[in-house]
């Protein structure tokens, strides 16, 4: 797990995803037979057939975003404080008395604290107490004088959330698993793959700006123009005390997630029950995802060009847009394991 400590750490808020990208340029170093970065900043790993068909051999791209819900800065008021440009879907109760990263022009990193504007609770009335704050109320205090505040921070510096990856017995927790695990996922394959054998021409992008409209999976999709469109990622995990069975969606620990639908597409239906059988004859433990709201990379592929055939595969994950998410060990090798098994085929 020290790979995806190290991913989890990581700054990567949507449009300056370089440093991961940078890290997983590193790890694939000699896996692919070609390794590149488009304009728009994806990272996109080719494994070319090492299995002769008679025919062409179909393109399979598998999408795994890179970028993390962050902010930007939109402004430094006149006693230093920083007010922000959020990027993705914040629950906002999930803000409160929380470390983030500033990342400055020069190269440098700035530690602040970011809080809502109001009253401390002891001195907060009923009503104050029970608001929950709207994004412009909230503000990140470095501590710094208010000039240097000016001088090294500007508008448009990513800002993000920062926090410790642990191992908790079987589980890993930390901030933007949604979606390292997919790059994980992503490297480890690569890894595979170089001790495999497949009749696919592989892609393995590791994508950009997902977190606000899935804007990397859908120009690099257009370049590649996949037969096969396959989106790793996360999805809810919501089997905890107080949420009844038909709305936890998935459960950790019983295997990846094979979707079925979300509110940005509907997975093939050959490659649905394709992935199901390959499942049970392997062994791979697994379980079927319907997710009511949300989406994923998946959705761009499906929609290259002429179109593609497209699927999602999951990874089970609680308190996803938090910087808590807590996902299975064994969700993640089963991942890897049905994909292998996929393109082995």
């Amino acid at each position: 797990m020290d790979m995806l400590k190290i991913l989890s750490e990581l700054p990567g808020a949507p449009g300056r995803e370089e440093k991961v990208r940078d890290y997983i340029r590193s790890k694939v170093d000699g896996l692919a037979d070609e390794v590149s970065v488009d304009p728009m900043g994806n990272l996109i790993c080719r494994v070319k057939p090492t299995i002769k068909g008679d025919e062409k051999a179909k393109k399979v791209m598998l999408a795994c975003h890179m970028d993390e819900i962050a902010f930007y800065v939109r402004s430094v008021d006149d006693n230093g404080f920083i007010r922000l440009q959020q990027l993705g879907g914040f629950d906002f109760r999930n803000l409160f008395a929380r470390r983030v990263r500033i990342q400055t022009r020069d190269g440098g990193e700035i530690l602040g604290n970011l809080n809502p504007s109001g009253k401390p609770i002891h001195i907060a009335d009923a009503d104050e107490r029970n608001k929950i704050p709207k994004m412009h109320e909230f503000f990140v205090d470095t501590g710094l004088p208010k000039d240097e505040v000016k001088a090294k921070i500007r508008p448009g510096d990513p800002v993000t959330l920062v926090q410790e990856f642990v191992e908790m017995g079987d589980m890993v927790s930390g901030k933007c698993l949604d979606n390292r695990v997919a790059c994980w996922v992503g490297v480890r394959l690569l890894e595979a793959l170089s001790e495999a054998k497949s009749a696919y021409d592989i892609y393995v992008v590791f994508t950009v700006q997902e977190e606000i409209g899935i804007r990397g999976a859908t120009t690099s999709a257009y370049g590649i123009s996949p037969d096969i469109g396959i989106g790793v990622d996360t999805t809810l995990a919501v089997d905890i005390p107080g949420v009844p069975g038909e709305h936890q969606i998935t459960n950790l620990g019983d295997g990846v997630a094979i979707k079925i639908m979300d509110s940005y597409a509907i997975s093939n239906r050959e490659l649905v029950d394709e992935f199901i059988d390959l499942a049970e004859a392997k062994k791979i433990n697994y379980q079927m995802e319907i997710l009511p709201l949300g989406g994923t990379d998946a959705a761009a592929l499906q929609r290259a060009r002429s179109g593609a055939r497209a699927i999602a595969l999951s990874i089970p994950t609680r308190y996803i847009h938090t910087v808590t998410e807590t996902v299975h060990k064994d969700d993640l090798y089963a991942t890897v394991e049905l994909l292998r098994a996929f393109l082995e085929q």
